[in-house]
């Protein structure tokens, strides 16, 4: 894949006043990580949304701040939960000469035969796994082919997932990815993660309610 670039600037703007920032068509972010400090920065928000949309937790993106570039992955982006629109990116700087862990998604590609012939339906136990490599080497993604389970019981472990050879997999080898279950047991194990549930209800008094608040990057003086 060809390098893929974003042009920031520098911003001083910070807390509530940001909504101005985004009136104007502009996304704030901010750069940590392998610099001294980090830099709160802002992106056009028309061009930050459709270079993003198409970029995995494992991609290499350079943040070209006023001349100065930087190699980051995406940590984070906040969303508006109505309008589905970017809000905040946290873009974490890396170096490309020391290795880095990320998680990198699993895509599944074909149709498994047992799907077709013995009614059996396709369990998904990994939609990601954990590497370790140089930032460069990182897989954007990683192929499995469902063509390859034929029969009930069919699975895809980790051992199985194909990968560079500088890019190491930090999970169990015996992890399962996928496997071919049947409809059957499906239905077993839905009843008895029902009888489970009945069993565990908490008589004892009014439910607790837990409120989680994200601590925002950005704070009021």
């Amino acid at each position: 894949m060809s390098e893929v670039v974003l042009n920031a600037v520098k911003r001083e703007i910070t807390g509530k006043k940001v909504q101005q920032l985004r009136r104007e068509g502009k996304l704030p972010a901010v750069l940590y990580g392998h610099i001294a400090k980090s830099i709160p920065i802002t992106l056009d928000a028309k061009e930050a949304s459709a270079i993003l949309s198409n970029l995995s937790s494992s991609s290499l993106v350079t943040i070209d701040v006023e001349g100065e570039k930087h190699s980051a992955l995406v940590r984070d982006k906040d969303r508006d939960f109505i309008k589905g629109n970017l809000l905040h990116v946290d873009f974490h700087v890396v170096s490309l000469t020391e290795k880095i862990k990320a998680n990198v998604s699993i895509e599944q590609i074909g149709v498994s035969p047992a799907v077709n012939d013995f009614s059996g339906v396709v369990v998904t136990e990994q939609f990601s796994v954990e590497v370790e490599s140089l930032p460069g080497d990182l897989p954007e993604k990683i192929v499995i082919d469902l063509s390859t389970l034929k029969q009930i019981g069919d699975s895809i472990y980790v051992r199985d997932l194909d990968v560079p050879p500088n890019v190491e997999i930090l999970q169990d080898p015996d992890d399962v990815v996928v496997l071919i279950s049947s409809v059957v047991m499906e239905i077993e194990e839905e009843v008895e993660e029902e009888v489970e549930g009945e069993s565990e209800v908490d008589l004892s008094g009014e439910p607790e309610v837990i409120t989680k608040v994200r601590k925002e990057e950005e704070e009021e003086d």
